[in-house]
């Protein structure tokens, strides 16, 4: 029986933070030995935000270093740049004719950086979603590793695949969130009501790759809450609750097993143990990447290998695509 396919990506704009890895990245680690996995470094949703050619050329390679070092094995999956294939721009234009106007207006992440971000608000943040779409069915892709963030956008595709199939005739699945529930959204370490957001400030994020010493200030200086108990509450004590999900996540303990680990003692103790706990974690990695990191000729390979997976799946498929829209003659 053939694998199911996997579609993922990840904007290359500098570090990946704890919501990157324990929303989405971990799954693409889990699901590389199980599913048909395309996952993508995906450049042209980068630019809808204010970056340099020389900021997005450097991170696109940083990245890709980052996913290798996390164990991401390009002889297991196809992993390459989006805009090294050029069916994802033809495809959201003709996913667009199928696209109602109001749904776009009508996400919230839209709608959220177009009140941050009034002065550079552009069409591309309105038609991110389109592209997104275009990402994932022009691989036929069935399942889709997101966070939480992402599943309005992930509902929108799968509107656009209907829509799509009864003008045209069925062509694409209606594809299905892999939801990681424990770590599908961690919030900002200043502004815990607040996902994790590099966009926010370098206060509000933990890079998982940064300086061990960074590591300890930033959960050092990490928003709690009134009292002294350690306790899970995201109501009433969202900061704690916050650092005891990161706690649960890089241990693999039970949030209730943490709580009583940590009976009587407090906050500076708590904050103490984790940061060590998080370096641990992502010591290994850190150390491939600093390995690996100037290595640029060999990343350009295994990206360039990935290419040639990539489009020639990509390339079948919108040959298909084009004929049921009356493209081809």
């Amino acid at each position: 029986m053939e694998k199911k396919i996997v579609f993922s990506g990840i904007q290359p704009t500098g570090e990946i933070h704890l919501g990157n890895y324990f929303g989405s990245l971990k799954q693409w680690l889990d699901l590389q030995d199980k599913y048909f996995c395309f996952f993508s470094i995906v450049n042209l949703h980068a630019l809808t935000e204010p970056i340099s050619p020389s900021s997005l050329e450097e991170n696109t390679l940083k990245t890709t270093s980052y996913l290798l070092s996390l164990g991401l094995n390009p002889k297991k999956v196809v992993l390459f740049v989006q805009s090294d294939i050029p069916y994802h721009t033809e495809l959201t234009w003709l996913l667009s004719v199928v696209t109602p106007v109001g749904d776009l207006l009508r996400m919230t992440q839209f709608k959220d950086k177009a009140k941050q971000f009034k002065e550079t608000v552009n069409a591309g943040l309105l038609n991110y979603p389109i592209l997104m779409a275009s990402d994932i069915l022009l691989y036929k892709a069935e399942y889709i590793p997101v966070g939480k963030d992402q599943l309005q956008h992930l509902e929108l595709t799968r509107e656009i695949a209907r829509r799509f199939n009864r003008r045209f005739g069925q062509t694409f699945p209606l594809p299905k969130a892999v939801l990681e529930e424990r770590g599908a959204k961690i919030m900002s370490l200043a502004e815990p009501k607040k996902k994790m957001s590099k966009s926010l400030g370098e206060e509000h994020y933990l890079g998982i790759f940064e300086e061990p010493e960074k590591i300890r200030e930033k959960i050092a200086k990490a928003v709690t809450d009134s009292g002294k108990e350690i306790k899970y509450d995201q109501e009433k004590k969202p900061g704690i609750a916050n650092l005891l999900r990161i706690y649960s996540l890089v241990e693999g303990k039970e949030i209730k097993e943490i709580e009583k680990e940590f009976q009587g003692k407090g906050y500076a103790e708590f904050k103490k143990i984790l940061a060590e706990k998080i370096i641990d974690y992502f010591s290994q990695s850190r150390e491939k990447f600093l390995a690996m990191k100037d290595k640029k000729e060999e990343i350009r390979e295994i990206l360039k290998e990935g290419r040639r997976k990539a489009e020639e799946i990509a390339q079948k498929n919108i040959e298909e695509i084009r004929q049921k829209v009356g493209l081809k003659y």
